[in-house]
């Protein structure tokens, strides 16, 4: 297993996961209750976030199959995904569900702050590009990172403050706007080959003897 793209691949996993941004949402959710019951709530959320996450790694492929999408199609919507993601996060607009609605903390924390439609596009991309074992490993890393900082909320919060947290989760979505538009770039340009649209399109433009 290569080591730089283990790495690579569990930052990845840990910024689309993102647990700054549900901090602050979690430390207020969780502000009246006991502390056993705030990390039993962490628990749950990171629980729930990687039975959906790993459901997807295993068999989002063959879903994908199933569906009759190909891989670039996919990889060119995952990034998109990816670049409203990071939209949310730079600008704090709301384009996904409201985290705000009633339901237990962790249940909000858990879907759809931590798993939603990224963690899942991610699952499916990288466990194709990178294989099971990696994905596998680099995903149980990041989420362990996770739950680790969600246990620790109420003292992170306390310590370090909202803003600088904000800050920070700011510069994730811009980096995962970044990862967006190479999806969408290597999805575009990797169709075009294998679609022959480029052959085809020189062709056209040889014999019609514009170059």
């Amino acid at each position: 297993m290569d080591i730089h793209a283990l790495l690579m691949l569990t930052a990845s996993m840990f910024f689309i996961l993102n647990p700054f941004a549900s901090l602050p949402i979690f430390v207020s959710t969780t502000k009246d209750v006991d502390p056993s019951v705030m990390k039993s709530y962490a628990n749950k959320a990171v629980l729930v976030a990687a039975i959906l996450l790993f459901v997807f790694v295993f068999i989002g492929q063959d879903l994908m199959g199933f569906f009759g999408v190909t891989m670039d199609s996919f990889r060119t919507a995952g990034g998109l995904v990816l670049i409203l993601m990071g939209i949310e996060i730079v600008f704090g607009i709301k384009l996904s569900q409201d985290a705000s609605e009633k339901g237990a903390p962790w249940v909000i924390i858990a879907t759809p702050i931590l798993s939603g439609p990224g963690i899942i596009t991610a699952a499916i991309l990288f466990s194709e590009q990178y294989g099971l074992i990696p994905i596998i490993v680099s995903s149980i890393i990041a989420l362990i990172v996770t739950w680790v900082l969600l246990r620790l909320s109420p003292t992170i919060v306390r310590y370090i403050g909202i803003q600088p947290l904000e800050i920070v989760s700011k510069i994730i979505g811009l980096l995962l706007t970044a990862m967006g538009v190479e999806y969408i770039l290597k999805g575009v340009t990797s169709w075009l080959i294998t679609s022959d649209v480029l052959n085809v399109t020189a062709s056209v433009v040889s014999s019609l003897g514009i170059i």
